[in-house]
């Protein structure tokens, strides 16, 4: 029978219909809220997030909040199931409580947060309008947003994740002050952001420090042993017996190196269930695990360069040949331009001045590819500024080369 023709059951062949691995793969998802007895190691969090959110179950003003703590460490988590269980307790004393979760990483701008949040809170038939895609100023998007809030929810917690990814600041001002301002008037507003970046609040403008009124609350990274009890609550996801005994302590071990990050440990899970499946494996093993890690992380490279321009990905590739292969090896703006310099001629592409490639340079800084620091180099003698990976070089490397143009390099 040919990939084209059909079976006596009527089912095409071209496609698989066995589920072999998985049982419930959504349960991988980042996105999976589990049961409240299977949250790990962040009952004292969730108390502080909860004692933060309190009033609004009797229709008050929650109090606003920052949430601090490595990628993987439970914040977005949190405060997610804590918002869910709190409308549900709000509903008890009728009072309706609308949550919103906006990503900065994707929504960035004033205009497109305040037109994501009113789309999610809107209700047309209590507000009686429409939150268009397009074609509205951000002042008319937020004369819609203040009706929305004021007709739809008596409560609104409103979740920034990656807030520090916000080019503008202005609209905290503006939504912490809301009530203030008697831009809404029958209901109230609380902010939770959420930030990788201790020290975000000390970015903030001068307005919105004197104006924005808020709590803070650091999460840990996890430990290798609660890593493990994180993705023993999901083992369901696969069917049973398909794990081997080793998979579950050797995928929160690998991920508790990488600074204990929960999103890891469960994307190797899932991906080692993948590759087992692909490989019509009838369980998975640790050389799955292992497999998985190193396409786990070039997948997650692969996305903080996503939208990146070819000039930068010549300078990043200028840092990975200086590095020897070496993680951790710090290397100065002066030696990576002399190699993006040769990386460029190589490439045919123009070549960019020292200022502008310590620039983006910054600007990858600043998207957690690489960390780069100033240092003076001693007395009457100037500064100089230092660059690591942040991913190990041959990831970077084979993650590069996949730019059509990059890939030239590794031809020649």
């Amino acid at each position: 029978m040919t990939s084209g023709e059909i079976d006596g059951d009527g089912r095409d062949p071209l496609f698989r219909y066995d589920q072999p691995i998985f049982a419930n793969e959504d349960i991988l998802k980042i996105s999976h809220l589990p049961g409240p007895d299977k949250i790990v190691g962040r009952d004292d969090h969730m108390a502080k997030v909860a004692q933060a959110l309190n009033p609004a179950i009797f229709g008050r003003e929650p109090t606003h909040l920052f949430i601090f703590g490595k990628t993987g460490s439970g914040k977005t988590l949190t405060a997610r199931l804590v918002s869910e269980r709190l409308q549900n307790e709000a509903r008890r004393e009728e009072v309706e409580v609308r949550t919103a979760v906006i990503d900065c990483g994707e929504q960035n701008t004033e205009a497109s947060v305040i037109k994501t949040l009113a789309s999610q809170v809107n209700d047309p038939h209590k507000s009686g309008m429409t939150i268009p895609e397009r074609g509205l100023s951000t002042g008319d998007y937020y004369n819609r947003l203040w009706q929305v809030l004021d007709t739809c929810a008596d409560v609104t917690i409103v979740i920034l994740d990656e807030i520090d990814m916000l080019r503008d600041d202005e609209v905290l001002r503006k939504l912490s002050r809301a009530g203030e301002n008697q831009k809404i008037v029958d209901s109230r507003l609380g902010i939770i952001g959420i930030s990788n970046k201790i020290d975000y609040p000390e970015e903030l403008t001068e307005r919105v420090k004197s104006s924005f009124s808020h709590d803070e609350l650091v999460f840990p990274s996890y430990d290798a042993n609660q890593l493990r009890e994180i993705l023993e609550n999901r083992r369901d996801a696969f069917k049973p017996g398909v794990l081997t005994d080793d998979v579950i302590p050797l995928a929160s071990a690998l991920a508790a190196q990488e600074h204990g990050d929960a999103r890891k440990a469960i994307d190797i899970l899932r991906n080692a269930g993948r590759i087992a499946r692909k490989e019509n494996a009838e369980k998975v093993t640790d050389d799955h695990v292992r497999a998985a890690k190193e396409k786990s992380e070039a997948d997650r490279f692969s996305e903080l360069l996503e939208g990146t321009a070819t000039q930068s990905k010549a300078i990043l590739y200028s840092l990975v040949l200086q590095t020897g292969g070496r993680k951790t090896a710090e290397i100065t703006t002066n030696k990576i331009y002399r190699q993006y310099l040769q990386v460029a001629d190589e490439l045919d592409m123009d070549q960019l001045s020292e200022r502008r490639v310590q620039e983006l340079l910054q600007e990858l800084d600043f998207l957690n590819v690489i960390q780069s620091e100033v240092r003076g180099r001693g007395r009457g003698q100037g500064v100089h500024g230092t660059h690591r990976l942040l991913e190990d070089p041959d990831i970077v490397k084979r993650v590069l080369l996949r730019d059509s143009r990059i890939s030239t390099l590794e031809e020649e």
